[in-house]
């Protein structure tokens, strides 16, 4: 029988073809094996799992045994986290990957999380003051970024104060905003003009300049004077300016009760700025404030729901109490009485002439807020009215608590704390995903010190309302994510190294409205920017937190 040259041909080359596939079995075993170790766990990332197989390391920092909460909304596990320098290096199983620490932390029994961040606070203003620059009353709570210049008071000067706090040390991270109440009273003054073509440009230029210094984005305090006098179309011109700059809109709004415009009325406007300045807008410390809208938190929600789904980027943030903080001039005074600054009030408050609308419409004002056994008073120069309701302060002085009101203040400012707000609209904002956590802390009264331990320990714990991971991720990286702090809010690899340890048995908020200054507890350790600031509950005197700014070349310094 003939032999076919052509299946001479393809047999010698099916040959080779064999022989070079034995030849490279070895190396597809190999691989097989490198990718069967690569699958360490379940839980971890395709990238995450080969960065722990090809490096084998030895970190600064390495936190064993505990659940992790990473700030994603993902489900509790058990995880190592290593930290080098400033960063998260590692997450998974120490063990396995033979990652070795010049520290070790045990964490067993305890929830490691990233830092929470709070958008609203008012603090690292005084930096002669050792207790405020290392930022305590936070980093006790387990709050290692704060967000301020809330409310729109802040500092003409962003980039000097950015400057002091990169120069003195602060103990927290810290981001400001440009406020639009500072820059409103440089132009024009504590009067009601509308500013003119050439003033609007002036305040322009002010917001151009802070988010050019670092500003995150602008904040305003529509419901206080002067704020108060301007009209939605002065705020939408400014607010554009910080749209370009890429920042966002933080609001305290212009009401939350049925002063002018009504709680609803005023969501409307904010998100009516959004909309037609093209900017992210932020409602601060969302609530139906005073038994006159109580219930309309559901409506207030819908609203929001809508606008997101029309594409507005609105978000909002809460405290866990049932009682605001203001003062007893903002609580009470109407605004045109405000006209001219403090000098013009105490004068209308003396005139025969203007006396008697005033108390008039006081009156109505404290209705809203809920009677005068509803405000107590947390802040005066006379510490002896410290504590006590105005109610109980009419009484002694034998006038009416308007008339009593009016007496107080004539003399110096006074702080109170309102109870009016109802606890079924304060659940119902919480189970958002868009309404984060915030302090909104102000002296005297206990959020400042208790906001973020207090949410998890009643609302989490106790109450069982939310789950640990929605809080720990409506206060940490979903915070961070809508106010554009790059690589903060997660723990996750190459993010930078704010983590917190907490024993769930014992976290918990201290403070009260007769001690406001109460730490909170359950925080083991607080770290920020890899460096240790609480230590077995106990501050460290560490000024580990950095000045954040907007500016792409400086983003995350």
């Amino acid at each position: 029988m003939s032999t076919n040259p052509h299946s001479i041909q393809s047999a010698g080359r099916f040959s080779q073809a064999l022989r070079r596939s034995l030849l490279l079995l070895p190396v597809v075993y190999l691989l097989v094996v490198l990718a069967a170790r690569v699958t360490i766990s379940s839980d971890a990332s395709p990238a995450l799992a080969v960065s722990q197989i090809d490096r084998v390391q030895k970190v600064d920092l390495l936190i064993q045994h505990g659940r992790l909460v990473d700030g994603s909304g993902k489900k509790v596990r058990d995880a190592d986290v290593g930290i080098t320098g400033d960063r998260i290096v590692f997450i998974g199983n120490a063990v396995r990957a033979h990652v070795t620490a010049a520290r070790m932390i045990d964490a067993t029994g305890l929830v490691v999380a990233p830092g929470f961040i709070d958008p609203h606070t008012h603090t690292l203003g005084d930096l002669t003051n050792d207790l405020t620059r290392s930022n305590q009353a936070y980093l006790m709570q387990g709050v290692t970024t704060v967000v301020t210049g809330n409310d729109g008071g802040s500092v003409l000067n962003v980039g000097d104060l950015l400057k002091k706090w990169d120069d003195q040390g602060i103990g927290t991270n810290a981001a400001l905003l440009a406020g639009f109440g500072t820059i409103r009273a440089k132009v024009l003054g504590a009067t009601d003009a509308q500013p003119n073509a050439a003033q609007l440009e002036e305040m322009k230029q002010l917001v151009a300049r802070a988010m050019d210094e670092g500003a995150f984005g602008l904040s305003t305090g529509l419901y206080y004077a002067p704020q108060s006098y301007a009209k939605t179309e002065e705020v939408i011109e400014l607010a554009k300016i910080a749209a370009t700059k890429g920042g966002i809109y933080d609001t305290h709004m212009r009401d939350e009760n049925s002063y002018s415009i009504g709680l609803l009325g005023a969501i409307k406007e904010t998100i009516r700025i959004g909309r037609e300045a093209h900017i992210p807008v932020h409602i601060s410390h969302i609530k139906a404030l005073g038994p006159e809208v109580w219930g309309q938190s559901k409506q207030a929600i819908d609203l929001i729901k809508k606008a997101r789904a029309e594409g507005i980027d609105a978000t909002a943030c809460q405290y866990p109490y049932d009682a605001s903080g203001s003062s007893l001039q903002a609580s009470l005074v109407p605004r045109w009485a405000e006209v001219g600054g403090r000098g013009e009030l105490v004068k209308r408050l003396n005139d025969p002439q203007i006396r008697p609308r005033l108390l008039s419409e006081m009156q109505d004002n404290l209705k809203r807020r809920g009677g005068a056994e509803s405000l107590l008073v947390t802040d005066a120069r006379d510490r002896n009215l410290i504590g006590k309701r105005l109610s109980e302060i009419a009484t002694s002085m034998k006038l009416s608590p308007v008339e009593a009101a009016v007496e107080l203040l004539k003399s110096d400012p006074v702080g109170v704390a309102s109870f009016n707000m109802n606890e079924k609209d304060i659940e119902r904002f919480m189970k958002q995903k868009f309404i984060f956590t915030c302090s909104d802390g102000s002296t005297g009264h206990p959020r400042k010190f208790g906001t973020f331990p207090k949410k998890v320990r009643q609302y989490v714990y106790a109450q069982k309302l939310i789950s640990l991971e929605f809080a720990v991720r409506n206060s940490s990286a979903a915070t961070a994510e809508w106010f554009r702090i790059p690589e903060r809010g997660l723990i996750r690899e190459g993010y930078f190294a704010d983590v917190i340890v907490f024993d769930p048995k014992t976290v918990s908020d201290r403070s009260t409205y007769e001690q406001p200054e109460l730490p909170a507890v359950g925080m083991t350790f607080v770290i920020v920017n890899g460096k240790i600031a609480v230590e077995d509950g106990k501050y460290t005197g560490v000024l580990a937190g950095r000045a954040l700014r907007k500016s792409i070349r400086n983003q995350g310094q």
